[in-house]
């Protein structure tokens, strides 16, 4: 079974009788629906709905979390939280110098000898588990698990959007179940569920090929000069990229190439996901 380490992750516990509903009434991730042995993904979203902070969130006992983060983000992340505990009961502390030890198979079986694995619910078509504080060992395959989140279209921030530039609906946190829709409000609710009941998003996450190497990570996607979208994570001749599903299908249906710096490249849906090239596409003119 092959497996990845990765020493640039951070985790944030949140612990205390009223830690669910404090997390519940800020973060996107429904709590109601997150069952033990299961990381999902979420958000803190700002007023505006656009993504300030990522994790995955997971249950740690009888009244505790733990949220994984980027190890760069985990100290505003605490700041932030501990701005909007307020009165609740609630501790909220960072773990320093967490290993992060994710592992995959094509069986669904698959597990990671720590039988406190948790099953990465991001992934639809394959099984994904993340042990936290296992020991090092040699034959850690970094370059796997880039592949592998690039083929089934995950995105993380820092490498494929920003904090602050994108919305829930961008990464497809709407579908990888990061988004409750069903839940209470919370922090930015309002334009998430505006736009989720208006189908209106359209800037979502497409896996890039091409023939040759693809450009850096950050190089624009156009069609005869226009923006369609951004390059994010690169590995060899695959990509990921957040881009304009209303541009694509218009540059599909007249036939145009879409370029990165140049480079002739495809763009497709994540085999899972269950949003579509919209059917009417924008014109030149709107694009």
């Amino acid at each position: 079974m092959p497996f990845a380490q990765l020493d640039d992750r951070a985790l944030i516990s949140v612990s205390g009788p009223d830690a669910e509903h404090f997390l519940q009434n800020i973060l996107t991730t429904d709590l109601d629906a997150l069952g033990q042995g299961e990381a999902k993904p979420g958000a803190l979203l700002s007023p505006q709905g656009k993504i300030l902070f990522d994790f995955l969130i997971s249950r740690a006992g009888e009244n505790g979390f733990q949220l994984e983060c980027r190890a760069d983000i985990a100290d505003d992340f605490v700041r932030r939280l501990m701005l909007y505990r307020l009165r609740a009961k609630a501790e909220i502390a960072k773990q320093d110098q967490v290993l992060v030890t994710i592992a995959w198979d094509d069986d669904s079986s698959a597990s990671l000898p720590d039988s406190t694995a948790l099953a990465d619910l991001r992934f639809r078509d394959i099984a994904v588990k993340r042990s936290y504080d296992i020991a090092a060992k040699v034959g850690s395959d970094t370059d796997s698990w880039l592949a592998l989140r690039i083929a089934n279209g995950i995105a993380e921030s820092g490498s494929d959007y920003q904090h602050g530039d994108a919305f829930p609906h961008d990464v497809l946190l709407d579908e990888t179940g990061g988004v409750g829709f069903k839940k209470g409000c919370y922090i930015g609710q309002e334009v998430v569920s505006r736009m989720q009941h208006r189908g209106t998003a359209r800037r979502r996450v497409l896996i890039v090929s091409a023939d040759g190497p693809l450009p850096a990570p950050g190089t624009e996607l156009t069609v005869a000069g226009r923006p369609v979208g951004t390059l994010g994570s690169v590995n060899g001749r695959t990509g990921l990229a957040i881009a304009r599903i209303d541009r694509v299908k218009a540059a599909l249906d007249a036939g145009e190439a879409i370029l990165a710096n140049g480079v002739p490249v495809t763009l497709a849906i994540p085999a899972w996901a269950k949003f579509s090239f919209p059917q009417d596409a924008v014109s030149a003119e709107e694009a």
